[in-house]
């Protein structure tokens, strides 16, 4: 049981003081490794001893076991509340560079036109994203379309993926976002993906390192913000440097593509002109 759910199945059988102190814990659960027991106690106007009682009361041994736990939700993705020190945008700033900095040191040049290279010579490009990875696989492929055709997207909102995987074959490539809080069942789609005999290239955080071994090609990509929610700068720079090497490794007919929709947007007036 988290300890916000700890919380509140216990809040109202705590005293007044012990519930100042949950609600301090609840309101710092995303920083809390930076305080110690004696600085919590004084944020929450009460005694030392009415914040260990209270971690006993919840079911911790020590304020060091609560703060494990939190670790381990926060590393999972869930969006932990803070009450950190003043400059949100500096250290929101710091954050996304810290990410796009660990990125770009493993996935160099090579990797990248090795990637692009690919996914340009591909029969049918297939991107899979679950929940916040969808939006990413979204642009990364209309950013795919601006140079090739046959980039599909799935699952479509009230659709499965098996259908998407039919048919798939070795000149094919399957591109799975895997941020986490991922579905129970994305493991089974990355050996159902690989099954049909497509290259399969797996991008996600460090909580998808367990199921790098299961594709042709894993890309880390860090999302840790500074505050409760995660920051995806990174993974939408990295889809942005993937669909330039697209571009460029196809080439002239990429070229002619990029000319050709342009063209269409004018005839249909889609795009506004200004």
């Amino acid at each position: 049981m988290r300890i916000d759910e700890r919380i509140e199945k216990h809040y109202a059988e705590l005293g007044p003081q012990e519930q100042k102190a949950a609600d301090t814990l609840l309101d710092r659960l995303g920083d809390l490794a930076v305080y110690n027991a004696a600085e919590l106690a004084e944020l929450s106007g009460v005694s030392k001893a009415t914040i260990s009682r209270l971690f006993r009361r919840l079911g911790y041994a020590d304020f060091n076991e609560v703060k494990e736990h939190a670790r381990t939700l926060r590393s999972s993705g869930v969006p932990l509340p803070t009450q950190g020190p003043d400059g949100g945008i500096a250290l929101h700033l710091a954050a996304d560079r810290q990410n796009l900095d660990r990125l770009f040191e493993t996935f160099d040049d090579d990797r990248l036109l090795a990637v692009a290279r690919q996914v340009a010579g591909a029969r049918n490009v297939l991107l899979i994203g679950f929940r916040n990875s969808f939006p990413i696989a979204l642009h990364l492929r209309e950013q795919l379309l601006q140079s090739r055709s046959s980039v599909s997207l799935a699952p479509q909102p009230g659709q499965s993926v098996a259908e998407e995987l039919a048919g798939l074959g070795d000149a094919d490539v399957v591109i799975l976002l895997g941020f986490r809080r991922r579905p129970e069942g994305f493991h089974s789609v990355l050996k159902a993906a690989s099954a049909t005999g497509a290259s399969t290239i797996l991008i996600g955080d460090p909580s998808a390192r367990w199921l790098a071994a299961g594709a042709s090609t894993w890309i880390e990509c860090r999302v840790e913000g500074s505050a409760a929610f995660d920051s995806y700068a990174a993974a939408m720079s990295l889809m942005s440097a993937i669909a330039n090497g697209v571009l460029a490794a196809v080439g002239r007919p990429g070229r002619d593509r990029v000319r050709e929709i342009t063209g269409i947007f004018d005839s249909l007036g889609e795009i506004e002109q200004r």
